[in-house]
C-alpha cells in the first residue's frame, strides 16, 4: 500500500476521491484541552520569532539566555539554568554556542572557583539590543494575531509560570 492509498481521503462534491485537508481532521477532546491549545500557540510564538530573528540567527531560549544574562551580569550558570527552566547539560552546550559567537563570557568566579560568572561580552551587548527590537516586533506580530488585550490577558495569566 503506498503512502497516498493510506492516507485518509474523502469524497468530492463531484464524487471524485481526495486526501482530506489537515484543518478537516477532527479533534474530539483536544479541543478543550487547555495544554494542546497552548502547545500550539507555542509552535506559533516558536515559528513566528524564528522568522523575525532569522536575520540575526538567534533561538528563543538564546535570547532568553542572552536577556537574563545581561539583565544580571555575574550570574552563575547554575542561576540561568534554574531561573529559565533549563537543563545544565543544555545550557552548557547553549553557552558554548554563544561564546563562540562572541556574545558571552565565563569568568572564573571571585567566591567560587568552581563556577563561572557569566557576563555579555561588548559585542553582546550591542546584538542584544538589536535582537530586543526585533523581538519587539514579534511581539508586535503576537498582538497582531491575538490582539491587546488578549495579549496582556494572556500574560497575566501566565505570570504564575515566570
Amino acid at each position: 500500500m503506498t503512502a497516498a492509498q493510506s492516507s485518509p481521503r474523502k469524497r468530492a462534491g463531484n464524487g471524485a476521491v481526495r486526501p482530506i485537508d489537515a484543518e478537516e481532521i477532527g479533534l474530539d477532546a483536544l479541543v478543550g484541552h487547555a495544554g494542546y491549545a497552548v502547545r500550539r500557540f507555542q509552535i506559533w510564538i516558536f515559528q513566528d520569532f524564528i522568522r523575525t530573528l532569522g536575520e540575526v540567527d538567534i533561538r528563543p531560549t538564546q535570547y532568553s539566555v542572552l536577556t537574563v544574562i545581561g539583565a544580571n551580569p555575574g550570574l552563575s550558570q547554575m542561576a540561568v539554568a534554574k531561573r529559565l527552566g533549563i537543563e545544565r547539560a543544555r545550557l552548557v552546550h547553549l553557552l558554548d554556542s554563544l561564546e563562540q559567537r562572541k556574545l558571552v563570557k565565563r569568568v572564573k568566579s571571585k567566591t567560587d572557583r568552581r563556577s563561572h560568572a557569566l557576563h555579555l561580552t561588548t559585542q553582546g551587548e550591542t546584538a542584544l539590543a538589536k535582537f530586543k527590537r526585533l523581538a519587539a516586533e514579534h511581539e508586535r506580530h503576537v498582538e497582531e494575531k491575538i490582539g491587546r488585550d488578549n495579549r496582556e490577558r494572556l500574560l497575566r495569566i501566565l505570570a504564575d509560570f515566570t
